[in-house]
């Protein structure tokens, strides 16, 4: 198992669930991705629990139950998808200067990391975290882990503009399909962008997407766990097959199965 020491600066490094059913939560992806859960206290101020997810004992994921106050301002099920950055001030301020809008300011999670909450300028959503005692997830390449980091906007030029300005990333069509934009980071690939995807109405935002070792199998058992299938699955040539869910809570996630 490929394991995560460290997250370069621009990397996908971590991934949250905010969940109206925190523990219908645990026992959804631990029957769908084999995720191990381990609780412990949110920390200071702050009532309730903060699972985080693993597999092998390395850690791959997190969730917590979303807040009454959140849920009156209208916040979703959902999985929010975290950059690593060496600074979370400095990335939240520069964010401002280009546009986007600081949701959460820059705050510290106890000794664990420095992370902010940002909207980009069309809308979408991510976090950012400096990483201290805690750098990230700390596993890939396996069935269950973080793959692809996707985002869907209403405007793709703005976005280049945007995340280039921001963490320094690489944007460019694919080669395949020049409607869809792959993103690098130094030389490692590790998301796209695209104009629309199983939701052409959807506000613009981050969709993470999971690996699994049979895509049609695992969006069956997830339909059969009390998801909702809301794309595919479909394969996408010398890609991969994916297919696009809504856990039994709502929030949205993709499969995404190697090719054979």
């Amino acid at each position: 198992m490929p394991r995560i020491d460290s997250h370069p600066a621009g990397n996908f490094c971590w991934f949250e669930l905010g969940t109206t059913d925190q523990n219908a939560a645990k026992s959804f992806y631990a029957s769908l991705f084999g995720w191990a859960a381990n609780d412990s206290p949110m920390g200071p101020g702050h009532e309730g629990l903060y699972t985080i997810f693993s597999i092998d004992d390395r850690a791959c994921a997190s969730a917590y139950t979303i807040t009454p106050e959140m849920s009156q301002r209208g916040v979703p099920p959902h999985w929010l998808l975290y950059i690593s950055t060496p600074s979370a001030d400095d990335t939240a301020r520069r964010a401002r200067e280009l546009g986007g809008n600081v949701v959460l300011e820059p705050f510290d999670v106890m000794d664990f990391g420095r992370m902010a909450v940002i909207r980009d300028p069309a809308g979408a959503v991510f976090g950012i975290w400096e990483g201290k005692s805690v750098k990230g997830t700390g596993t890939t390449g396996e069935p269950g882990t973080f793959c692809w980091g996707e985002l869907s906007t209403s405007d793709v030029r703005g976005a280049q503009d945007f995340y280039s300005s921001l963490f320094g990333w690489k944007i460019a069509p694919a080669q395949a399909n020049e409607s869809y934009l792959h993103i690098a980071n130094g030389a490692a690939r590790t998301g796209g962008m695209v104009a629309s995807r199983c939701e052409p109405n959807a506000r613009p935002h981050w969709s993470s997407y999971f690996l699994v070792a049979d895509c049609d199998a695992s969006a069956g058992r997830a339909k059969d766990l009390g998801a909702s299938i809301l794309y595919g699955p479909e394969t996408i040539e010398n890609v991969g097959r994916m297919a696009f869910l809504a856990d039994p809570q709502g929030a949205v996630f993709a499969i995404f199965q190697l090719p054979r």
